[in-house]
């Protein structure tokens, strides 16, 4: 069953913004729960200190780290990894750390990313890797229009079994198609 979104009221009720000092203790939380944690290239519970000492040494010339919000509540977040502005394209990564989320709330992070990444960070190639058995992630970035580069055989170790890993990319040109679509932010 496909449910509809109004568009633009979902749209204007969401954000983009940088993740600041306030936000460690909360993104720490989110990071660590099981939900987000065994879905990520890295599965350990991370420390304080380490948390701390990620955001410190930030260098915002090569990433954005990004908190998601909709209706001013803070839901997850979006970074922007090995901005290479020579061959204008870096990597991505998100997740939603609140599991009590509207249906559609996870496309509008991902359409207010891609605008960002797109029109703000002006990158011509948006690249992902996804864990081979993460079929929820790999459905989200195709929905968004990304595709298939390639794949990595049994590359990544994760929980004791090595993982395939899916090569995904995006174009400014193929977003501005996906974005324009009536039915771009609708759940099935």
């Amino acid at each position: 069953m496909i449910k509809t979104v109004n568009s633009k009221s979902i749209i204007r009720n969401g954000r983009l913004r940088p993740l600041e000092a306030e936000d460690l203790e909360l993104v720490l939380q989110w990071r660590n729960s099981d939900r987000v944690r065994l879905n990520m290239f890295s599965t350990h519970v991370i420390t304080e200190e380490e948390h701390r000492n990620w955001y410190l040494k930030l260098d915002y010339n090569t990433c954005r780290y990004l908190v998601f919000e909709y209706r001013q509540r803070p839901d997850g977040v979006v970074n922007f990894t090995e901005i290479d502005h020579d061959n204008n394209r870096c990597n991505w990564g998100f997740y939603l750390g609140e599991s009590d989320v509207p249906p559609g709330i996870g496309l509008l992070m991902g359409y207010l990313s891609m605008e960002y990444v797109f029109s703000v960070l002006n990158i011509r190639k948006l690249c992902s890797q996804v864990l081979g058995n993460n079929e929820k992630s790999i459905k989200y970035h195709r929905k968004l229009g990304f595709k298939e580069e390639g794949r990595l055989l049994q590359h990544q170790l994760h929980n004791g079994v090595y993982m395939d890993v899916i090569i995904l990319a995006l174009f400014k040109d193929d977003w501005e198609g996906v974005k324009d679509n009536p039915l771009f932010l609708q759940t099935s």
